[in-house]
């Protein structure tokens, strides 16, 4: 995926984050277990800072390009529409047996991190 796709993708996460957290905010206030409530509240916290961490490697990316950076972005991106996924479905449905993927959404997150360890030990200072 070219770079022109990440920052397109990322643009796209952010507008999802903006709508989410509106709906979230005002079209589900009230309606929702607060359990239910505070997941779905938690998806959108989580996309947010993963989404700020793509922009941030891309404009890294644009005068250090390294293939660790393109697969920390890789796996932000899979752990963004599965844990967050997961818990924007499991709260809008009740949907309980969701909540097995949002670990392994989890995993993805916390590996594009590890990626993102490994490209800053290749950059050269």
């Amino acid at each position: 995926m070219q770079d022109r796709s990440w920052w397109f993708g990322a643009a796209l996460s952010g507008a999802l984050v903006v709508m989410a957290g509106a709906f979230g905010a005002h079209a589900l206030e009230g309606q929702l277990a607060p359990r239910l409530a505070t997941a779905f509240e938690t998806g959108v916290r989580y996309q947010a800072w993963h989404t700020l961490a793509m922009l941030t490697v891309l404009a890294w990316r644009s005068s250090t390009p390294l293939a660790a950076q393109r697969l920390a972005l890789g796996l932000w991106t899979a752990g963004i529409a599965l844990f967050s996924g997961s818990l924007y479905v499991m709260a809008l449905t009740g949907l309980g047996g969701l909540g097995m993927i949002t670990p392994l959404g989890g995993v993805l997150l916390i590996g594009g991190w590890l990626a993102l360890a490994v490209a800053v030990l290749r950059a050269r200072p």
